[in-house]
């Protein structure tokens, strides 16, 4: 039998890293995935997959509705090659995950293909793909299994017409009008790319906007600029039934009033969040317990109730993002390592990668106003700056919360182009506690899109932004 410091189960984002980490610290580690590569849901049916495709979408839109006023004409029909476009996202994912096998192998970590589940609170049994059965001794295991998508108790997901993110992504042919249940990050994200090659999308969402965990007003303005690209939207609905007749999809919903709002497409994307994922891990056999959601209880060191056993990123409480469970995993590494880490959790940021892309970092103004604070604003414009204007690329704005007496910078929101890179500065800023008026007298490079968290900054700094 196999002995290792730390087993980790599940090979996604938390997982791999904390692999790589664990192994840095001079520890014996093994992995153990159930699919045949390695990266989890991120790398192969998530974010890396869906960022290919938000990419050719948007070349594609370019093409037909921007070139020529850039001066690009070219002759003849501008067409989607789906196949073409569909090969280039799975060669991205290929290309990524085998960098992820090249990085065990590097750090000289064992590789088990196979369902991992426990025997007891030291051994896990791996069902291996090839029939095979194997059990491993580890003084340590990581839980990493992850998440997969949700649906409505009522809803028959067929995986044809009825179909998740996953099946989103490997469609035959672009839908005419696919309806889009729930007005997250993933319906949003995918909704826009088969917008782009040209399906009719309709979105249809409980809630009274869009995003609703992020601020309010950054789900104003993203729907507006969706609104301006043709995308259709029906707040406030509650769905109660989806049938397929053929490839007719028929959903009914009720809008706030009570009455009932029928939607007929060819497809329908499911996309009303992710649940935990712990089948077949056997947590019970460890003695590890679950809440009352399917999660992995763990305490403020994402320890479970046995403490040789720890859980990370989507199968625990919190938000569920691939950067949130890789700073998970090294933590956890670091305290089989007697090290003390620290996560701060108000500091991960989210991002939606629409077009305009949506980030945040920090508490969003209902918090703020929730929780009693006083706080100041300063809200700049992208339109304002030469860069956006440069690229034609002018929805959006930075918005920057401050504490009222201490100028200490509270959330930082934007929207708008390269809007998931730039809110990095906004998570810099707040690690160190930086005042809105230390962000305002920083220089920033021009002509940039980071002159809106400059202008945002001197805008919450006694309203002094510049250019506006």
């Amino acid at each position: 039998m196999n002995q290792y410091d730390v087993a980790v189960i599940g090979s996604g984002p938390g997982g791999y890293v904390a692999a790589i980490r664990c192994a840095q610290l001079g520890m014996k580690t093994a992995i153990i995935e159930k699919y045949s590569t390695l990266g989890g849901t991120c790398l192969n049916v998530g974010c890396i997959p869906s960022k290919a495709l938000l990419d050719s979408s948007h070349h594609y839109e370019d093409a037909i509705k921007h070139f020529e006023e850039h001066g690009i004409d070219i002759p003849g029909e501008i067409k989607v090659n789906l196949k073409q476009m569909i090969a280039r996202k799975q060669g991205v994912v290929d290309q990524t995950t085998k960098g992820i096998q090249f990085l065990m192998d590097k750090n000289k970590i064992d590789v088990y293909e196979g369902v991992g589940s426990f025997k007891d609170a030291t051994h896990i049994n791996v069902d291996k793909t090839d029939g095979k059965k194997e059990t491993i001794e580890a003084k340590h295991t990581i839980i990493a299994t992850g998440s997969k998508p949700s649906s409505l108790p009522f809803i028959n997901i067929d995986k044809e017409r009825i179909i998740t993110s996953t099946e989103a992504l490997e469609l035959k042919e672009i839908p005419k009008h696919m309806i889009v249940i729930g007005g997250g990050v993933i319906g949003l994200e995918l909704g826009q790319v088969y917008k782009r090659l040209g399906s009719e999308v309709t979105v249809v969402e409980f809630m009274d906007r869009i995003i609703p965990g992020m601020d309010g007003g950054l789900s104003k303005e993203l729907m507006r600029a969706m609104k301006k690209q043709k995308v259709k939207f029906s707040l406030s609905h509650k769905v109660k039934s989806v049938e397929r007749n053929g490839d007719e999809v028929v959903v009914k919903a009720d809008d706030k009033k009570g009455q009932e709002v029928t939607f007929t497409g060819d497809y329908c994307l499911v996309s009303v969040g992710r649940r935990p994922y712990t089948d077949g891990l056997n947590a019970e056999a460890a003695g590890v317990k679950l809440d009352d959601r399917g999660r992995v209880e763990v305490n403020d060191h994402l320890q479970t109730n046995v403490s040789n056993i720890y859980a990370i990123g989507d199968v625990v409480r919190g938000a569920m993002l691939a950067h949130k469970a890789e700073e998970e995993g090294s933590m956890v590494a670091e305290l089989i390592a007697g090290q003390k880490p620290h996560i701060d959790y108000n500091l991960i940021p989210g991002v939606v990668y629409t077009w305009p892309e949506v980030a945040a970092v920090g508490k969003t103004e209902e918090e703020l106003k929730e929780g009693g604070i006083e706080y100041k604003v300063g809200q700049f414009p992208m339109r304002a700056l030469g860069r956006a204007r440069a690229s034609m690329d002018i929805d959006g704005f930075v918005k920057i919360l401050a504490d009222k007496t201490t100028d200490e910078v509270l959330g930082v929101h934007m929207i708008g182009a390269r809007c998931a890179d730039l809110i990095t500065e906004g998570v810099t800023a707040m690690e160190f506690r930086a005042s809105a008026e230390d962000i305002a007298r920083m220089s920033h490079a021009h002509p940039t899109y980071a002159e809106a968290v400059k202008e945002a900054a001197l805008a919450a700094t006694e309203d002094r932004a510049l250019h506006i």
